[in-house]
């Protein structure tokens, strides 16, 4: 059966007006309808903050679970349904701070979950105070003198808990978006989708570099398995190997050529130079990586779970409660 955005779509947003919610669900609407999962096969499971409101949006099973507890539902919920398409919605704070433990271990194990970050670097619900995200030195309600610890960068705690899909987008560059949410629900085991996104009450222009289309063309580097890392307004720029660190060089100057740039490769096993990828573009002279950077095969946890269960299952004498009472010695009572 085709869908439409429409079949995934309830109610009435309550966000500020200009949040980048409003942006991502508008996404995430058209990215399921697109994959074509019935509604009634998938559920939208979040946590407690302003993006985890999201499920009561969603024409879909849903469920508003307790501060940072998503992750720990989401796994429960995908192994005793595997046939259910699971995404689960998080927020900087929700996700990274009383959720962390259960963001790595959702990596670790690979739980075929989509894991979805919307990433404002601010807790936005609660009023103003840094999250795991927020710079250093950031002022904020609770840092009044600014923070003097520096931030979880999303990728490189995923990776570091054996993550197989990482993903980064902009809440306001839909048809990017769209594509990428696709990506990862193509993934089998667990994906996360990093979603740049902005508070315009308590962290406006967080991500001012890359929000609008023009910021983009300058500061962003769409990347593509198997195509080479060019950017620029004119695509002139692009990335090269400088022993072991990256170097961004202009195309025909200096003895560079496109020969020169190096080509993505989001299958390979080794995640050093995704790692890389991921971590550019704060004020480095670097572009940021948008994209699906890592996107790599495993056993995923739920399916092993379920082989487990047959394995043992056809190992027994029994295979239901009738069988296991006769397994027993026996008699009739007259």
């Amino acid at each position: 059966m085709a869908y439409t955005a429409s079949d995934f779509k309830k109610g009435q947003p309550r966000w500020c007006p200009g949040c980048g919610d409003h942006f991502f669900l508008a996404s995430l609407h058209k990215a399921m309808a697109e994959i074509g999962v019935d509604p009634w096969n998938v559920a939208v499971i979040s946590g407690i903050g302003c993006s985890s409101r999201l499920p009561h949006y969603m024409a879909t099973y849903g469920m508003n679970t307790i501060h940072g507890r998503a992750a720990a539902i989401a796994t429960g919920a995908k192994v005793a349904n595997p046939d259910l398409t699971v995404w689960q919605v998080s927020g900087d704070g929700d996700g990274l701070a009383i959720g962390g433990n259960h963001f790595i271990h959702a990596n670790r194990r690979n739980i075929n979950l989509n894991m979805i970050l919307l990433n404002n670097r601010i807790y936005g619900l609660t009023k103003g105070q840094y999250s795991p995200t927020s710079p250093r030195g950031f002022v904020s309600k609770s840092s009044p003198y600014g923070t003097v610890e520096d931030p979880f960068r999303p990728a490189e705690l995923c990776f570091g808990a054996r993550g197989h899909f990482f993903a980064r987008t902009v809440a306001t560059d839909g048809a990017h978006t769209v594509e990428v949410l696709k990506a990862a629900n193509a993934h089998k085991g667990s994906s996360v989708t990093e979603v740049l996104q902005n508070c315009v009450i308590f962290n406006d222009g967080t991500h001012k570099d890359v929000y609008d289309k023009a910021g983009r063309a300058k500061n962003a580097i769409y990347v593509k398995h198997g195509e080479k890392l060019v950017f620029g307004e004119n695509q002139e720029f692009g990335l090269v190997q400088d022993g072991f660190a990256l170097k961004v060089v202009e195309i025909g100057k200096d003895g560079y050529t496109i020969d020169d740039v190096l080509v993505h490769d989001a299958h390979c096993e080794d995640n050093t130079l995704q790692t890389k990828l991921a971590l550019m573009g704060n004020g480095d002279g670097f572009p940021v990586a948008l994209g699906v950077i890592r996107d790599v095969d495993a056993p995923t946890y739920d399916d092993c779970v379920t082989a487990q269960i047959e394995e043992v299952k056809a190992a027994k004498k029994y295979h239901n409660f009738a069988e296991l009472l006769e397994t027993n010695d026996t008699w009739e009572v007259k």
